[in-house]
């Protein structure tokens, strides 16, 4: 049995109603423009945002580029002369592929909530025959939210660095950890371009803060203006999750690449590096392309994740920053 789009219509009542049934989040229009207009007009704004700013990138990158290509051209030619079967896109795509799907079934709230606080509240309740354990230190009924939000950081650090270079390491055992991204010499020789990279993403960010959508999605913990404590927490857990998340799609997914793709590498990180962001605002996961390919550009010309970490830090901070002004302003205490 098939639906006609104006059956559909007349089920939901308009065709806007559709269009913003259809995206992950339901407010898909632009502000003081209503209907199919609107949600048109939103939807192209990634793709126009990205015409703009490619040139730019081609003109920043383009050598970096240019030089990924020619030695991963010399790379397949001696590969080619010798026979041997270049295997780290296999190893990397797939291990990519298994991570990213264990994240998103058992790294979330859902498992959380289903699994480990009811062990959580095992352990509290065992306090009661026998005191003194571990149950003394947890208390769900005031950090609950921010356990959760432990466990989704927990399995971002695990899953983007330790299980993928730890099994990466076990099929290549030539290549060495700190290559993928790790090693800080000429840092400091690239934090212009850091400089550089803020003075483009920081006006966005701020104009961007202005969509109702971003007020209501920032800051994911919601308790965070309830006092100092939580939000230093908070804070130290979601930096310390987008390190990680620097080192697995600019370090574990692009340094072993390099020679087998060349500048292709950046273009195909950014396909799951995109996807993650789904569920997020849609004009931040349409912009995740252009902060991917810049973000991995700029790893491939320094051979570091450190700067890139860095932009994404000072992202992070900023937007919570906002999103809690203008939320009611800061903590006036230390602890809940």
């Amino acid at each position: 049995m098939t639906i006609s789009v104006s059956s559909a219509c007349n089920a939901l009542g308009s065709l806007p109603e559709l269009l913003l049934l259809a995206g992950p989040r339901q407010s898909l229009g632009l502000p003081g423009i209503d209907g199919v207009l609107g949600a048109t007009l939103k939807m192209l704004v990634p793709a126009l945002g990205f015409l703009v700013i490619a040139p730019v990138l081609w003109i920043f990158f383009r050598e970096t580029w240019r030089r990924l290509d020619d030695e991963a051209t010399e790379y397949r030619r001696v590969r080619r002369l010798t026979g041997g079967f270049d295997a780290r896109p296999v190893v990397v795509f797939a291990l990519a592929a298994v991570v990213l799907t264990a994240q998103e079934y058992y790294g979330g709230s859902r498992f959380f909530h289903g699994y480990i606080r009811p062990l959580l509240k095992e352990i509290v309740a065992a306090q009661r025959t026998a005191p003194g354990g571990f149950g003394q230190y947890v208390d769900l009924k005031t950090y609950g939210a921010l356990y959760s939000y432990g466990w989704w950081a927990l399995t971002r650090v695990v899953g983007y660095t330790v299980v993928p270079i730890g099994i990466y390491r076990l099929f290549f055992r030539r290549d060495k950890v700190l290559d993928m991204g790790l090693r800080t010499k000429g840092f400091f020789s690239h934090l212009w371009i850091y400089g550089l990279c803020l003075l483009v993403v920081v006006p966005t960010v701020v104009l961007v803060a202005q969509s109702p959508e971003f007020s209501t999605y920032y800051p994911f913990y919601k308790n965070c203006s309830r006092s100092w404590a939580d939000l230093i927490v908070w804070e130290m857990l979601y930096l310390v999750q987008f390190f990680a998340l620097e080192v697995f799609f600019r370090g574990f997914m692009l340094s072993p690449l390099r020679r087998s793709l060349g500048s292709g590498a950046i273009f195909a990180m950014c396909v799951p590096y995109v996807m993650i962001h789904y569920g997020k605002p849609y004009l931040e996961a349409g912009g995740a392309l252009i902060a991917g390919v810049a973000l991995g550009s700029l790893a491939m010309r320094t051979r570091s994740v450190y700067a890139g970490f860095m932009v994404h830090a000072t992202v992070a901070l900023l937007m919570d920053g906002l999103a809690i002004t203008a939320g009611g302003g800061f903590p006036t205490r230390m602890w809940p």
